[in-house]
């Protein structure tokens, strides 16, 4: 683990990646009102499964937030104080970051109701993320699996 100094740029560059291929691709395709999300998706995916190390990259949570930060902004700012409530009561990034998706496809239903294939698309990206999280959903009921916690600890 490298910790917070190289979490948050590598963070920022995959949150971009999502938002990019929806915002900048999906603009400049002009295509049907899925296509957009098909290009998120296919971000997201590509971020997953990437080719380049084996078919194996991350977890997909911050391409999918850059993604529907582009889709469905309200949403996101919904799930991230979801996310961040999540971490401060449990300190388990991991569990934040299955309690936030789990719960976003409902708030992409209440703050974009005419958007039908980003709901849809939630949902899929949702049930794929938490896939992901698999061995972190192991450690977590094994009681092993690393907290994050930006306190210090008291010396006893």
């Amino acid at each position: 683990m490298l910790g917070v100094r190289y979490a948050i740029p590598v963070g920022l560059v995959d949150v971009a990646k999502g938002a990019a291929a929806v915002a900048l691709l999906g603009a400049w395709a002009r295509g049907p009102a899925w296509l957009p999300v098909a290009l998120g998706v296919a971000a997201v995916l590509g971020h997953m499964y990437s080719p380049y190390v084996r078919f194996r990259g991350g977890k997909g949570v911050a391409t999918a937030g850059g993604m529907f930060l582009a889709l469905a902004p309200l949403a996101v700012l919904i799930a991230l104080p979801v996310w961040g409530v999540t971490l401060w009561l449990s300190g388990f990034v991991s569990l934040s970051s299955i309690v936030a998706v789990l719960t976003f496809p409902v708030w992409v239903r209440l703050t974009a109701p005419g958007a039908p294939f980003a709901f849809w698309a939630s949902g899929a990206l949702a049930l794929m993320i938490v896939f992901a999280h698999r061995s972190n959903i192991k450690r977590l009921l094994a009681g092993t699996e690393n907290r994050f916690r930006t306190r210090k600890a008291v010396a006893s």
